[in-house]
């Protein structure tokens, strides 16, 4: 099979970028095979694996539990990280531009993860996430410090209609003076969906200003739903 980067670059980045500006989100063809879905699912009992371990409930996030990699992270995390990092900084570069921001991005992973240990952010935040029957994820957004990633990822690794049923990804868009818009989306094993961290650049009669959005995962049905969260900016 490929190596993930030359996935990666294969993908329609020109189709990706477009739904990106247009909806703050992308959906991937399926990416990861399903050995490799399942190869990351049969990790989550094994706790030395894992720097630590969220109930949601305790904190009223929702209804289901996740647990934060610990270093050093799996090679397809690694390689999903450092092969989505290039291109989706240069949308992001380009997002700030249109914002008027003089924020910008470094074109390697790495020269990113120097930025977030200088202002103190050091642990590693892709996680892995599970839910079954009654489970779901409020609205929310993944920032862990100063310093965010304006783009992040969600793997599915399970199969909605076989592995469980509800628990789809949502996305809230709070527009400003009109109503919020809502998207329910069912994503096949394997796919992968790229998501704004927090907001995305709309066009208005004065130029770009920024649409908030936040993420989140209706109550499965029935069932076990696991998904992988690739974020980009390590926490504090």
């Amino acid at each position: 099979m490929r190596k993930i980067k030359q996935r990666v670059s294969e993908l329609d980045w020109q189709a990706l970028e477009q739904s990106l500006w247009e909806c703050g989100y992308a959906k991937t063809p399926p990416l990861l095979s399903s050995q490799e879905c399942e190869e990351l699912v049969q990790l989550y009992p094994d706790d030395t694996r894992f720097r630590s371990r969220i109930d949601m409930a305790r904190y009223r996030f929702g209804v289901g539990d996740y647990k934060y990699f610990a270093e050093p992270l799996p090679k397809t995390i690694q390689e999903l990280r450092s092969g989505f990092y290039a291109p989706l900084a240069s949308i992001a570069n380009r997002w700030m531009e249109k914002l008027g921001s003089e924020e910008r991005y470094p074109r390697t992973l790495n020269d990113f993860l120097t930025m977030c240990r200088k202002r103190g952010q050091s642990k590693p935040t892709p996680l892995l996430l599970h839910y079954e029957a009654g489970g779901y994820n409020c609205l929310h957004q993944d920032l862990y410090g100063e310093i965010a990633f304006p783009l992040q990822l969600t793997c599915f690794l399970s199969e909605p209609g076989r592995d469980y049923s509800g628990g789809e990804f949502l996305l809230l868009e709070q527009r400003p003076r009109a109503q919020s818009k809502g998207e329910a989306i069912t994503a096949r094993q394997g796919e992968i969906m790229i998501f704004t961290t927090r907001y995305r650049p709309a066009q208005g009669t004065k130029g770009y200003y920024r649409v908030n959005i936040r993420h989140g995962v209706s109550r499965v049905s029935s069932g076990v739903r696991y998904t992988l969260g690739v974020i980009f900016h390590d926490a504090k």
